[in-house]
């Protein structure tokens, strides 16, 4: 198993690897600079800054530097914000993006995961139909959506809440449970998809005509086998939840680093706009790693050699 885990992990180096090139390739493709502004600026000017910051380089001396700073730990200037450092801004906000991601990941997880057991369980009777609704409104409703319905209801009309910032436990809820709404749905479809699935097993009926209680047969042989495949979309959702919520913290202010992912990609930040997809790509091939880890504690049977 060491020796498994140890070789996923070092594959993650030439995954990093290819995504980085691609885009740094892509990122210089678009038209349009990091000097683009609505104030066009004179040539003169665009050609120091770029002799300054290394943009008169070929493409491939450009991606050597950067790539030999960024195994260093150096992420690079940022163009958008030139008094500060990638490393600066990544550090001032990510704690917060990966709060906020994190806690969205554990409510989709204790709500998902038991709205799609309650739906199997009762499939075709109101609790599958009212899961099932539910998960079609999540999966359907974008998060911003949701979050601006959330401040609408929840802030404005009944006050409950504030309607942005990260000052607080209460200013956590509404940002959340706007993030968690379409892992929750998603979730709860597999989860209720799986379960069926196992409730047609031989190994199931057989347990069932030995005159075991149901709840031992629900616990012991249903929902851990049911979890294999919902554990796949597991690491992947937690990797999309840390580095994803970028529409969220604009909506309600948050202080985190996805805002300014966003803002990298329409001011062609290109230092930032790399950093925040290496953190992306590393994440979900991290937490893949994970996932497959995960799979022999479930089920006895997988192991790794």
């Amino acid at each position: 198993m060491i020796t498994y885990i140890a070789r996923r992990i070092l594959w993650i180096i030439p995954v990093l690897f290819v995504v980085s090139v691609i885009t740094f390739v892509l990122m210089h493709a678009v038209p349009g600079g990091p000097w683009d502004q609505e104030k066009r600026l004179p040539a003169s000017v665009v050609a120091r800054l770029n002799q300054e910051y290394g943009l008169d380089q070929p493409l491939y001396a450009q991606y050597i530097n950067w790539a030999t700073d960024f195994v260093t730990g150096d992420l690079g200037p940022s163009y958008r914000f030139q008094d500060r450092r990638v490393n600066d801004i990544v550090a001032d906000g990510l704690m917060t993006t990966v709060q906020l991601g994190v806690m969205a990941f554990i409510l989709s997880v204790v709500v998902g995961i038991p709205l799609g057991i309650l739906a199997a369980l009762g499939h075709n009777r109101w609790p599958d139909y009212l899961s099932t609704s539910l998960s079609i409104v999540g999966i359907a409703t974008p998060s911003f959506v949701l979050g601006i319905l959330l401040i609408i209801v929840f802030a404005v009309n009944l006050g409950w809440f504030p309607t942005g910032g990260w000052k607080g436990p209460e200013t956590w809820v509404l940002p959340t449970v706007a993030l968690a709404g379409f892992p929750i749905a998603v979730i709860a479809r597999y989860t209720r998809a799986s379960m069926l699935e196992v409730t047609r097993k031989d190994y199931i009926r057989t347990a069932q005509s030995k005159g075991l209680q149901r709840s031992a047969v629900v616990n012991r042989h249903m929902i851990r086998n049911a979890l294999i495949p919902v554990v796949t979309i597991l690491g992947p959702t937690l990797a999309f939840l840390v580095t994803g919520s970028f529409i969220i913290e604009r909506i309600f202010n948050i202080p985190g680093v996805g805002q300014f992912y966003l803002n990298s990609i329409t001011t062609r930040d290109y230092s930032l706009l790399m950093a925040m997809t290496m953190m992306y790509a590393f994440a979900v091939a991290f937490l893949n790693v994970v996932v497959d880890v995960l799979y022999a504690y479930i089920d006895p049977r997988i192991r790794y050699s």
